[in-house]
């Protein structure tokens, strides 16, 4: 099983040191998101400053960036990193697109269908010479003149993964992606019940076994080095519980434990305004839900029982600011847990 954290990306500056140890304590990967700080610029710095480890957007934000935008990105990040670039997008909410980005907003799946095919097309242009002419109901390319085709690179193009919660996004990341990156907001009865059989699903559909597609994350994991420091880490996983489970396109996860009740309420308490109340909304049962809760020296076991045949990543960090102080070891100890994923088998450009 993999092991990812988070890079810091208040600061660029921090950004060799951090992914420089975090390479050396063996994590598998370096994930950045788009919250307060671009995604792509921390793993632009950690491609120069690292050999081996991945480096993942978890997720960047598909619909205000072309596809366009984002081949250019992707290729230089592969090129950069000699092939260790994993590109993660994602559709956010309606009132994000429309009222942080302001991008005119339509039904996500089928949009971010098309986006993918769309930047393959454009991919596969660069690295083989096809002509461009992509035309979609959103997306339409058709001039590509040699002054802005990027320079060839050995590395194949990168591998695409999308953020999906619900049924539609699933169907997506199963019949268009190389894997799925689950939210934190998630729990084993639902990825056995919902997640499972949909990508499954998905990828009998196009023929793609399940030894070259990646299923990342899916539940949360506070861990510290004694009580307190695991304390502090439930204190802030609980907070994000609540925070997502406010959200309506989270409520899928909590219907499969009959729990729709408590996401009107804490949707309604934001509504008034009532943000410091919500974690105290959620109990230690709906908690261990969504958490694997323990010690450095006893959270191995509990990340095996509630991930194994499930996810063949896991976050050891969901916040930029908050990073990873998993020792090595345990690292170590979360790599020997069985997974199906062996390595991407989809070229990203021709698939």
């Amino acid at each position: 099983m993999k092991v990812f954290t988070t890079l810091p990306q208040d600061d660029l500056k921090k950004v060799p040191a951090a992914a420089a140890a975090a390479e050396d304590a063996g994590y598998d990967g370096l994930m950045t998101m788009e919250n307060r700080h671009d995604p792509f610029l921390p793993l632009a710095v950690a491609a120069t400053a690292t050999r081996r480890i991945a480096l993942l957007t978890g997720v960047a934000i598909a619909f205000p960036r072309s596809p366009m935008v984002i081949a250019n990105l992707g290729w230089d990040l592969q090129s950069a990193s000699d092939g260790r670039f994993v590109l993660g997008l994602g559709s956010q909410v309606r009132g994000h697109n429309e009222r942080r980005f302001s991008v005119a907003w339509s039904a996500p799946a089928p949009r971010l269908r098309e986006y993918i095919a769309a930047l393959r097309a454009i991919w596969r242009c660069w690295r083989d010479g096809e002509k461009l002419a992509f035309e979609g109901t959103h997306y339409n390319f058709s001039l590509m003149t040699p002054a802005f085709v990027p320079e060839p690179m050995s590395a194949s193009p990168p591998a695409v993964t999308i953020g999906a919660v619900g049924p539609a996004m699933l169907r997506v990341a199963a019949e268009m992606c190389d894997g799925v990156r689950l939210h934190p907001f998630c729990t084993r009865r639902y990825q056995e019940n919902v997640v499972l059989p949909l990508i499954a699903a998905g990828l009998e559909k196009r023929n793609q076994t399940r030894t070259g597609y990646e299923i990342t994350g899916g539940g949360f994991i506070a861990t510290g080095g004694d009580d307190e420091a695991v304390a502090e880490k439930v204190k802030w996983v609980r907070q994000r519980v609540a925070f997502y489970g406010s959200t309506r396109a989270y409520w899928p996860v909590l219907q499969q434990h009959g729990l729709e009740d408590l996401g009107h309420k804490l949707h309604a308490m934001v509504k008034a305004g009532k943000w410091q109340d919500l974690a105290d909304e959620i109990s230690d049962d709906v908690l261990a839900l969504f958490a694997v809760i323990g010690r450095h020296d006893e959270i191995a076991s509990a990340v095996a029982e509630r991930f194994a045949g499930l996810s063949d990543a896991v976050y050891a960090s969901t916040a930029p600011d908050l990073g990873s102080d998993m020792p090595p070891g345990l690292i170590a100890d979360i790599q020997r847990i069985p997974t199906s994923f062996r390595e991407f088998a989809v070229d990203g450009a021709n698939s």
